[in-house]
């Protein structure tokens, strides 16, 4: 026991020192972060976002200034996937259209940072 404290010990030492000798020297000082714009009376700051809760599904509609431009829809067995309105035409892009040559598919999630 008392070797496995010891090599563990050495371990964090020498992680610690390979670390601190990976710091960058010649740091500069970042210019301040300008504001940001403006914002317009009545604008909106995020979308809104309405949740529809059913038996098999919950379904979001995410509409920014009263217009639906994506849909979530989370089955209540498998992975949530998204409808979208990539042409702002107020259609969901789920079939084939004149516009697409071939036909949009529902989109999932593959990979996820949080």
């Amino acid at each position: 026991m008392r070797k496995l404290k010891t090599l563990f010990f050495i371990t964090g030492l020498l992680l610690a020192a390979s670390l601190s000798a990976q710091q960058p020297q010649d740091l500069q000082p970042v210019d301040d972060i300008p504001p940001p714009p403006p914002i317009q009376d009545g604008e909106p700051l995020e979308p809104e976002v309405t949740i529809i809760r059913k038996k098999e599904s919950t379904i979001e509609e995410y509409r920014l200034n009263g217009h639906l431009y994506m849909v979530k829809i989370t089955p209540s067995k498998g992975k949530p996937y998204f409808l979208r309105d990539n042409d702002g035409d107020g259609y969901l892009e789920s079939r084939i259209s004149e516009i697409y040559s071939d036909m949009v598919v529902p989109q999932w999630v593959i990979f996820s940072w949080k």
